[in-house]
């Protein structure tokens, strides 16, 4: 279920009238709000089972268990598969909440998380999922994540029809040519060559739902998802020894096995056993450092990330970068800022003279502070160089320690 609502943007709560809410139903209530879902109604199926008096008390259980979700002012559809009763009602209801949804921007990175796999005869490797941002075009050239294989889209269908394009929100089968199947799993992520960065570590925002009954300590053994992998790592808890139900925090997660996301992509963690959801919430840095533990400084600009302008957080993420610097495909993964968007900021940074670009072929920039850390630390090197070298005229690039 946490893989298949990834992508989704409304949601048909199915109740069944004879059994009302179960422990089941509340977990699929906190996963669609830990994935942050904001839209849907509540199908009260089954209603051919039970009678007047009983549907008006189920009604009434539901609407306590909705107060205080993103479901507590929407309808309650009445249903039954048998009879057809409450089908134009629900399909009504259906088409009125969709005609409100926002639509999803086709201008983002294209990335498409993989839940199934399969070869078809004389078409080859097909892969299927949810088109989250972004679009996709035959003849696009593309990358599967974390494994950095390249292949090239050989045909896209929706919905069983062939097209041209697929963009963002929609159900998409995408054939390959040349991708072998053992080398797809679900999971990975589709996106364009050389656009994401697979990490082991992730900084994040926590929720520690308040249903869990235990503490969560520090270094805790968890099942992490997003998109539609599974990942097994330990929840590293930088500001405390554990966290209490209802708490909130930042993190960083150390995983087995690397994943490939984005700033804001949200997540669930479920226990390692026995097996359920325990919180949620969304990605701060997708390929941060590794971060020591009780550094105030540190869980006070994780928290910044989060509200800070996007001039801020690239400024911050070139800062981080240190004399290397970072690409502006890097910079557009860590703020999660549209292309266009992220290209004026970059220029503001620049006019500004707060960042330097080092690269105009890669695009890639350096912090002014940083630049003029190395520049000193050269000077420090050449000074010294020619104490010890008086009589040679210069020193090689080659000599140069940095």
């Amino acid at each position: 279920m946490v893989a298949g609502a990834s992508g989704i943007d409304l949601v048909a709560m199915v109740i069944a009238a004879d059994e009302g809410v179960m422990p089941q139903t509340r977990e699929h209530m906190e996963i669609c709000s830990l994935l942050g879902i904001r839209h849907g109604f509540v199908v009260l199926s089954k209603a051919d089972m039970v009678d007047e008096e009983w549907m008006e008390l189920v009604t009434e259980d539901i609407r306590d268990f909705m107060r205080g979700t993103f479901l507590e002012k929407s309808p309650i559809v009445p249903l039954s598969a048998v009879t057809g009763e409450g089908m134009p009602e629900f399909i009504r209801t259906l088409e009125k909440l969709a005609k409100n949804i926002p639509h999803r921007s086709s201008t983002g990175l294209f990335r498409l998380p993989a839940d199934r796999v399969f070869t078809m005869k004389g078409f080859g490797t097909v892969i299927t999922g949810t088109l989250i941002s972004g679009q996709v075009n035959v003849g696009d050239a593309v990358m599967l994540y974390p494994s950095g294989i390249v292949s090239k889209v050989r045909g896209i269908q929706v919905h069983g029809e062939s097209v041209e394009t697929a963009v963002a929100g929609m159900r998409t089968a995408v054939n390959f040519q040349g991708l072998e199947k053992s080398s797809v799993n679900r999971g990975d992520v589709l996106s364009v060559p050389d656009a994401l960065m697979p990490s082991y570590m992730l900084d994040i925002s926590l929720h520690y739902l308040k249903s869990n009954k235990k503490p969560m300590k520090n270094r805790t053994r968890v099942r992490f998802h997003a998109g539609t992998a599974e990942v097994l790592g330990n929840l590293i808890l930088l500001e405390k020894e554990e966290l209490l139900p209802g708490e909130d925090t930042v993190a960083q997660l150390r995983m087995d096995t690397p994943v490939a996301l984005v700033k804001e992509d949200r997540y669930v963690i479920r226990s390692y056993s026995p097996v359920r959801t325990v919180g949620g919430g969304s990605v701060i840095n997708p390929a941060p450092r590794k971060h020591k533990r009780f550094r105030k400084d540190v869980t006070a600009r994780l928290r910044e990330l989060t509200s800070l302008p996007p001039d801020q957080i690239i400024a911050y993420h070139v800062a981080e970068s240190g004399y290397r610097g970072v690409s502006f495909t890097i910079l557009r993964i860590m703020s999660n800022i549209p292309e266009k968007q992220l290209t004026q900021s970059v220029q503001l940074l620049l006019s500004q003279k707060i960042i330097l670009q080092m690269d105009k072929e890669k695009r890639i920039f350096v912090h002014e502070h940083n630049f003029d850390a190395f520049c000193g630390e050269i000077r420090s090197f050449l000074k010294e160089y020619h104490r010890m070298h008086p009589l040679k005229t210069g020193m090689s690039n080659d000599a140069l320690p940095i």
